[in-house]
Parts: structure tokens; C-alpha cells; sequence
């Protein structure tokens, strides 16, 4: 018998982040030939000391085993440690965290964390229960709409062709190759959108820019001219909200484009730049060591230099009561995706909060962040994204890794460790809305990570090579990403379609995985399997905002179930060769199956490579 589970309710009543204020029931069961004469649980507040509380004793569990218990609080945000210790005969004995969440009688153990949010924290609710659609605009669809004022430098390609990846073919000049998609492309395909059951959508950069990829801004109070103008944006947002679907917008405030009104290297722009005059209005946004032409740039790339966060003047200009972040909501978008979270300082994530909350309460605020945003480390310190005065939401990138992870190496140990410890961690508000992607234009697309080599260390010629996968290898990704998005579209939070996964794209990493939507060439197979999803989410209430149990793992297969107060579904996936028989119960025995597998005598019996999802009103 374990001591301790943190993710167990036997011994822990909340398995979460923790309200301020809020109690949580702790309960360790402890042998009774420890001779246990005094129980506490340490908790240690970060950068604070420890604080001991006595556990009191509650009775026998058996024969064998004892009760100590406790109910614990605390009245300010941030991020706790704990552990347990004993009294015994033979000295002090510590209950520490052995993985998993799963405590045992040892020093060596780590300790466990709770995280306590502001009681006040609120999020969004638009987001809840809903389907996030992302789109590179250069290359969703092209509305054919005469563009104005494009400049001439910019190549134009046909659309369908391969981007340009090696220097012979850029000439030098990197991401210098466009397709033409625009804004009122995507206000065309709205009712394709909203057929898979997309509830938002999230947009790469739409601000001018030089680089189609458009992280390198150039002026952060225009849309760029080859994706419209203001107007068409506003048009977008108005017709989006008759289909039920909200915009977002790609927020990049760590850094500008050395091609900048801001910077003006080139002078290409009429104003004064950073990089022109150390009299520029803009020269204090930026971190020159040998001026000029010695600056901070983002992960040393010349073309994007740093700005300094901190700057007053900075922060008036994105966060001020006219500035950039109010701008662009007055027009219509729902919130903000925050490119490179994690490089942008508290203080200017504190001034973006207040800013967009004071212009739309219930706008979000999706911050970038690639690891457990609860106890991420960056500047020099702990992180407070999560903790109710910075961000709404994250991308879940822990989720993404663990679902790739399971359908393709099949350790179904792993991804629910992976899984429980973001649901541990995160204030439950937060998990609802967690941005759940699989592929993004950060990473190769969803099939090939799913069937493919992996492109991790090679260079652009190695993913040129290996950038189409073989018909088998095709035909098993499909299966594999049915499967993947299964367990995607049913997990806490908000999955996340990057544009064309849904027909069976394929490609490497960047620019391989931001090719042309293929509107002609659509795997239908895969794209009816989306909007079946899509339609399941809309009719399971329990998939808004149930909480995640697990129910069985075994190897390569699992069970797990999300319970809400009036509902609950049962997802069942056998990722293995053999035929597999799961017991979860009788009472999945009535119940509606929305595959081929149901539930007979507590028991289900899934063919190898199979799944299913019951569900219960």
C-alpha cells in the first residue's frame, strides 16, 4: 500500500492547483510498524522557509496500516514544495516524492508541488469546450483580391509549389517567397471552418513584415499590405462571430524585424530608427553594445533584434491605453497568442494583462511556452504565468509530446505521468482552456512526426529528402493520426488543428511543414474523421470540462474517463498487436458507443490498433 499518491483522492482531495484559501484534504497511510508517534507535513513556500504542520492521527486502515491527516491552505499565490516526515523509534523518516506522484519512506525522493493561484484568477470562457483552428496565412487560400502597395522585392510563387529552402534558390534572402494567401481567403473558407466544429482561430503574424512567416515586425500598426488591410481584418472578425468562431491574434513583443520602422536598417522607412540615429524615439527600446551595429538579437539572429521589455516607453506603445494589444482588439480579435512567452519579462506581461482585460475582459491570453508553464524558469527566477496576473492559457506542448509519444512507442506509463502532472499542476480553469495542439509551423506536421523519420538534428537537404512519406508509411500515419487526435480531441483543454492536418498533410519542419492548403488533394477519410470529432465535442458535455480519471494502463493500452456532474465518456485505446479484453466497469455496461466497441460485463474487447469512446448522459 502506497503512503502517498498525489494524484489519488484517497489521500489527496484536490488534484490540482490550489485557490488561495482553499482546502485540501492530505492523508498519508503509513505502516503501523513504523511505531509513528508523530506525523507533519513540511511545506516550503519558494524563497521562503519551511513551515511545519502537525497531522493528526485518524484511525486505523486494517490491520496494518494507520491514518494521519490534515487539511492544508495557503493565503498567497505561488508555488509550494512538501514532503511528510515521521517520528519513529529510530529517528526522523521522510515520505518524498518517488515519481509519479506516488510518495514512499525515502530521502532520496523529490519533493511534491502544489501550485496556488489568486482566488480572483479568472479566464475566459469562450474558449471552453471548443475547437482552435491555426493558419499560416501566406498559405491557406489565396481570394485572388487585387493586393495594394506589395513591395516589389517580395517573390511571388505559384500556389501548390514547394517553398524555397536552400540558398540558391533565396539568393540570401531567407523566407523571401509568397503564395498570396490573405485575410479575405480565409473569410471564404469560413463555412469549411466551422464544418469541422472550430470554435476559434489563431493566426501566425498578420502585421507588416518582410519574412512570410512574419515574426520579424516591421510595423506593428499595420496588417501587411499582401494580407489586406484593417478593414479586412474587421470583416474577417464580424463574419467569423456568424458562424460561432472567434479570432486570435500571434502577438511577437520580444523582438522586431531589423526592417522596421522601429529599427530601420535598410531605411526603408521614413521614420528615424534605432539603427540611424541614437536621437530615434526608438533607440531605448534596444540593446546595443557597439552601436550600431552591435545588438542583442533573438537567439543571435541579426534580422530580429531584441527589444527591451522593460522600456516604459516600450510598454506604453504595446500595452498603453491606445497602444497595440487595445488597438487590434477594438477591431474585433478575441485575445492573443504570445510568441516566445517565456522571453517576455513580468512586467511587461503584467502591463499586457491589465491592458487587454481593461478593453475586453473576457479576451485570453495564450502564452508560448514548451514546458510545464507552473514551474517554468526564465530570467533568472520562477515564473508566475499561471498564478492569475499574466496569462490565461499555454500552448501544451507537455500533451502534444506525450500523445506522439504513446501512439507512436506505445508506453501508455509514460503518457499518463506526462498527462496527470500538467492536470496536477495547472489551476483547473486553466486546463479547461489549454491550447492542445499536435503539430504547429513550429514542428514537422502531425502524420510525419506520427509515421515519419525523425527530422530532430538533420538539415533542410536531409527533410527535402525525406519529406514525403511512402504509401505504407502514409496509410499507417493516417491510422495513427486518427487515433492521435482521438485522444487529442478528448483530453482536458482545447485541441488545436493545425491548417491541413486534417486532410493528411505531410512535411518536415519549417518551411516544409508550411506548404499550400491542398484544397484539391484532400484525404476525405481523414477530414469526415475531423468533423465526426468535432461533432462528438459539441454533443459530450463532459469533454468541456469533466475531470480526467484514469481508469486502466497496461503497456500499450489505456482507459481513461471524463466526469462532469451530469455526464461522462470513457475513451479506450488498444495501442498494441494483440487483441485486448479492459475491465472498467459495469456500469459503461449502458452506454452510448460512438465507434464499433462497446461495453459487455464491465468488460471491452479491442482488435489491435483499435479504440473507442462511450458516453454517458
Amino acid at each position: 500500500m502506497l503512503i502517498f499518491n498525489s494524484r489519488d483522492k484517497a489521500y489527496k482531495s484536490i488534484i490540482s492547483a490550489l485557490a488561495t484559501d482553499e482546502k485540501c484534504k492530505l492523508r498519508i497511510i503509513v505502516p503501523r510498524d513504523c511505531k509513528c508517534s508523530r506525523a507533519a507535513l513540511a511545506v516550503t513556500k519558494e524563497n521562503e522557509d519551511t513551515v511545519y504542520y502537525n497531522m493528526f492521527w485518524a484511525g486505523m486502515c486494517g490491520n496494518d496500516y494507520e491514518y494521519w491527516e490534515l487539511h492544508f491552505f495557503a493565503e498567497t499565490p505561488g508555488l509550494y514544495f512538501y514532503h511528510f516526515e515521521l517520528d519513529t523509534p529510530w529517528g526522523k523518516s521522510f515520505v518524498k516524492n518517488m515519481g509519479g506522484g506516488k510518495g514512499a519512506l525515502s530521502a532520496a525522493g523529490t519533493e511534491f508541488q502544489q501550485t496556488v493561484y489568486d482566488k480572483n484568477f479568472k479566464v475566459p470562457e469562450f474558449l471552453k469546450g471548443g475547437i482552435i483552428y491555426q493558419i499560416f496565412p501566406d498559405r491557406f487560400y489565396n481570394s485572388k483580391t487585387p493586393k495594394k502597395n506589395v513591395p516589389s522585392v517580395r517573390v511571388m510563387r505559384e500556389w501548390g509549389e514547394e517553398p524555397y529552402w536552400n540558398e540558391e534558390q533565396m539568393n540570401g534572402i531567407w523566407n523571401n517567397d509568397f503564395f498570396g494567401g490573405d485575410l479575405k481567403g480565409i473569410e471564404k473558407k469560413l463555412p469549411y471552418i466551422a464544418d469541422l466544429g472550430v470554435s476559434c482561430i489563431y493566426l501566425n503574424p498578420i502585421f507588416e513584415a518582410h519574412s512570410n512567416h512574419r515574426y520579424d515586425t516591421a510595423d506593428y500598426e499595420k496588417i501587411d499590405s499582401l494580407l489586406g488591410n484593417e478593414d479586412d481584418l474587421k470583416s474577417l472578425c464580424k463574419t467569423a462571430k456568424k458562424y460561432g468562431i472567434s479570432i486570435i491574434l500571434d502577438g511577437v513583443f520580444s523582438h522586431t524585424g531589423c526592417n522596421s520602422k522601429y529599427f530601420n536598417m535598410y531605411n526603408t522607412y521614413d521614420s528615424v530608427g534605432a539603427y540611424n540615429s541614437k536621437e530615434s524615439p526608438y533607440f531605448d527600446w534596444y540593446k546595443f553594445s557597439d552601436y550600431p551595429n552591435g545588438y542583442d538579437a533573438w537567439w543571435g539572429i541579426k534580422l530580429l533584434p531584441e527589444v527591451k521589455e522593460e522600456n516604459e516607453s516600450y510598454r506604453n506603445y504595446i500595452c498603453g491605453e491606445n497602444g497595440i494589444v487595445r488597438k487590434w482588439l477594438r477591431c474585433g480579435i478575441s485575445g492573443w497568442r504570445l510568441d516566445v512567452a517565456d522571453e517576455l519579462p513580468d512586467i511587461f506581461l503584467d502591463d499586457l494583462r491589465k491592458a487587454v482585460k481593461a478593453e475586453n475582459e473576457n479576451a485570453v491570453i495564450i502564452g508560448e511556452v514548451w514546458e510545464d508553464a507552473t514551474n517554468k524558469f526564465a530570467y533568472g527566477q520562477r515564473r508566475r504565468y499561471l498564478l492569475g496576473k499574466q496569462l490565461d492559457s499555454v500552448m501544451n506542448y507537455p500533451f502534444a509530446d506525450a500523445i506522439i509519444s504513446f501512439v507512436r512507442f506505445g508506453n501508455g506509463e509514460h503518457f499518463f505521468d506526462s498527462v496527470m502532472s500538467v492536470v496536477e499542476n495547472y489551476p483547473p480553469n486553466v486546463l479547461n482552456i489549454l491550447m492542445n495542439h499536435i503539430g504547429t509551423h513550429d514542428t514537422a506536421r502531425a502524420i510525419t512526426r506520427l509515421a515519419g523519420p525523425d527530422p530532430n538534428g538533420r538539415d533542410r537537404e536531409w527533410q527535402h529528402n525525406n519529406n514525403k512519406l511512402s504509401e505504407y508509411d502514409y496509410l499507417k500515419g493516417v491510422s495513427m493520426l486518427k487515433t492521435a487526435s482521438l485522444i487529442q480531441f478528448t483530453l482536458p483543454g482545447v485541441p488545436s488543428i493545425y491548417y491541413g492536418d486534417e486532410i493528411g498533410m505531410q512535411g518536415m519542419k519549417d518551411p516544409f511543414n508550411r506548404t499550400c492548403m491542398e484544397w484539391d488533394n484532400q484525404n476525405q477519410e481523414l477530414l469526415k474523421w475531423y468533423q465526426r470529432l468535432g461533432q462528438i465535442r459539441k454533443g459530450c458535455k463532459a469533454l468541456s470540462d469533466g475531470e480526467l480519471v484514469p481508469i486502466y494502463c497496461s503497456g500499450s493500452v489505456i482507459a481513461y474517463c471524463r466526469e462532469s456532474e451530469n455526464a461522462s465518456c470513457l475513451v479506450a485505446v488498444n495501442n498494441s498487436a494483440d487483441t485486448v479484453r479492459i475491465f472498467v466497469g459495469t456500469e459503461w455496461d449502458v452506454s452510448y458507443n460512438f465507434f464499433d466497441y462497446t461495453c459487455a460485463d464491465g468488460f471491452i474487447t479491442l482488435p489491435p490498433y483499435r479504440y473507442t469512446l462511450l458516453s454517458k448522459q
